[in-house]
């Protein structure tokens, strides 16, 4: 019994151990933003890897400190996308590094309702509705495809919103989906928001309360929670029949282009 429980033990140190070395080299730390992370790493259905330093997923980035610009300048960051509305961008303007295209693609996010508003509103219903709808789908991301197209190998791309948990999940998602990552990682990776973006959401969630707005509808609003990516992969599946599909109908991915990406993404 005492040798079972040690050899438990040991495969749940390794486990652990795994994840944070995972989580660390996946991390990219910076003063003035959270969940910048690479999403490099992961496992093709192919038994390849997708590279390292090529893409990269984030949160708000208006506050990037003049270090943190020189940390981004050294990933060879060559196109920023960001994925926020006007009114968001109006309020907190991306800080980005030199030499880095900017590109805004607000599809969907034109009207979104403030933060007080929205916790006013049934918030669980609202955010499956949101994850539900693929209407704004093709003028978001598929600029961003292009650009992953044309982008020369020595440079990456970056693409956020706000917290990088929604738009920024989707985008990644979809970009994970194309580069033939297993749909189980790819809501894992969505989910590791709750574990890059804690400590702002957990400010967030204190503030909000505080403000009068109940805490299980702020949890709601602010969590990475599995279900409304299972609810957008769900309505991917209705509507497309299935995920390559969508990538060809919408996003105009040809047998080329996913060769393309192959080549340049994966190793």
């Amino acid at each position: 019994m005492k040798r079972l429980l040690f050899f438990v033990a040991m495969v749940i140190a390794t486990i652990s151990n795994a994840q944070v070395a995972d989580s660390l080299q996946r991390k990219v730390v910076l003063q003035g933003a959270q969940n910048f992370r690479d999403i490099g790493g992961y496992k093709t259905k192919g038994g390849k890897l997708v590279r390292w330093g090529q893409i990269y997923r984030s949160a708000d980035i208006s506050k990037l400190t003049d270090q943190d610009l020189s940390k981004l300048e050294s990933l060879h960051l060559a196109v920023v996308c960001d994925l926020r509305g006007p009114s968001e961008i109006k309020n907190s303007p991306d800080r980005l590094p030199q030499g880095a295209n900017y590109l805004n693609l607000p599809a969907g996010s034109e009207n979104l309702p403030s933060t007080m508003r929205f916790g006013q509103l049934n918030t669980d219903s609202l955010m499956l509705s949101m994850y539900s709808n693929t209407s704004f789908l093709k003028a978001k991301y598929k600029p961003m495809f292009d650009q992953l197209l044309a982008l020369p190998e020595d440079k990456a791309l970056m693409f956020h919103c706000t917290a990088g948990k929604d738009r920024t999940g989707i985008g990644a998602a979809l970009v994970l989906s194309a580069l033939g990552v297993d749909e189980q990682l790819i809501l894992e990776d969505y989910q590791a928001t709750n574990y890059y973006w804690k400590e702002t959401q957990e400010k967030m969630t204190k503030m909000l309360v505080q403000s009068g707005m109940r805490e299980d509808k702020v949890r709601a609003m602010l969590g990475a929670k599995r279900n409304y990516l299972e609810i957008f992969l769900a309505s991917i599946n209705k509507q497309y029949g299935s995920m390559d599909n969508f990538l060809k109908v919408e996003i105009g991915l040809t047998d080329n282009d996913k060769n393309s990406l192959w080549n340049r993404f994966v190793q």
